[in-house]
């Protein structure tokens, strides 16, 4: 096998519930949440966390991109 190329130095910070940040290592920040039939399935109402993306439509978008 060969050598490393890479190595992500990302930071995840819980917020509440759902909701998540990742600090990505160029200064960005994301947020992560759930939304729709997501929200639905894991109980979490819209009134109490705002939609916000999936780690799963990261990653879909990622595979895709």
């Amino acid at each position: 096998m060969g050598d490393v190329a890479y190595t992500s130095r990302v930071r995840l910070e819980r917020r509440s519930g759902p909701d998540r940040v990742a600090r990505l290592p160029a200064g960005e920040t994301v947020a992560f949440g759930v939304h729709g039939a997501v929200a639905e399935h894991y109980g979490v109402s819209a009134a109490d966390h705002d939609p916000t993306s999936t780690t799963l439509d990261y990653v879909v978008a990622a595979a895709g991109g």
